[in-house]
Parts: C-alpha cells; sequence; structure tokens
C-alpha cells in the first residue's frame, strides 16, 4: 500500500490526522482489474484510515491494514479464496515485502524500491510508487489475460 499507491509519504496535521496523496491512474487500473473478474486486495503494514476510505471508494472489499508479517496474512487470504501462489500478483516496495514478493506467481516491485526488494522480483515497475506503478501492473495482468484494451 504504502510506497505503491502512495509515493510513500504520509502527511500528519496537527491534531494527528493522517493525508496521503493516491494517484488516480493507479485507482483506474485497480478499477480495470476488478472488472474484468480479478480480485484485488490492499495488505499495509500501517493500520490507516486513508488506505480504508480509498478501499472503500475503489470498491475493494479486502483490505489487511496494520499487520506487521504480510507472508501469513497474504497466504491466509489467499486459503480462504482457494488461490494458489502462482494465481497472485504481489507489489511491494520495502524489506517487508520481500517475503511476499518470493512467495507469489508474479512479484513487482516498483522503480524506487529498496535494491533488495528489485533484486528478489520478477519485474520491476518503469514507475515509481504512487506515480502510475500500480497501474502498469494492472495494465500488463489484463494482458496476460488476453484483454483486447490492454497496451
Amino acid at each position: 500500500m504504502d510506497g505503491t499507491l502512495t509515493d510513500g509519504g504520509i502527511f500528519l496535521d496537527g491534531a494527528g490526522r493522517e493525508w496521503k496523496r493516491f494517484d488516480i491512474q493507479d485507482g483506474m487500473g485497480l478499477a480495470r482489474l476488478q472488472k474484468s473478474g480479478v480480485e484485488v486486495a490492499l495488505l499495509s503494514g500501517r493500520r490507516s484510515e486513508a488506505t480504508a476510505a480509498r478501499a472503500r471508494e475503489l470498491g475493494i472489499a479486502e483490505v489487511v491494514n496494520g499487520v506487521s508479517d504480510k507472508l501469513p496474512a497474504l497466504q491466509a487470504l489467499c486459503r480462504s479464496r482457494g488461490i494458489h501462489p502462482e494465481e497472485v500478483c504481489f507489489v511491494g516496495d520495502d524489506l517487508n515485502d520481500i517475503e511476499c514478493i518470493r512467495w507469489c506467481g508474479l512479484g513487482v516491485a516498483v522503480r524506487n524500491a529498496q535494491i533488495d526488494v528489485k533484486a528478489v522480483a520478477d519485474w520491476i515497475t518503469p514507475s515509481r510508487g504512487g506515480q502510475g506503478a500500480v497501474r502498469e501492473v494492472a495494465e500488463r495482468i489484463l494482458a496476460l489475460n488476453g484483454d483486447p484494451h490492454a497496451p
């Protein structure tokens, strides 16, 4: 979530309220995936109401928010849906994403990911996190699934 759907920055006001910036084209990519039948879930190491609000906006029902160990959470999510690792794409940017990237069928690092994350990824996006990287992943998945409108 943070660093993939956002640029990794977090804004806090004086009352401790959090603000995040989301790229609208990333949101369109996620909407296109869902419309094509691809299940989308958000997994975040930080608990954030901004993350939950963005998920609601996009109609993403599955949000795992504030989980420190992501791989068991991802595996449980997949088991509950009968999804196998080779059917999963995981997009990450930091060290706490490495296990998930290694476990899934298509492990993706955004362009500005940490070097250790890039080293284990199957693909590195041309764009940075929060700046169209998730849209690029969505379009790649749509193309692999035979969508005639994917680039």
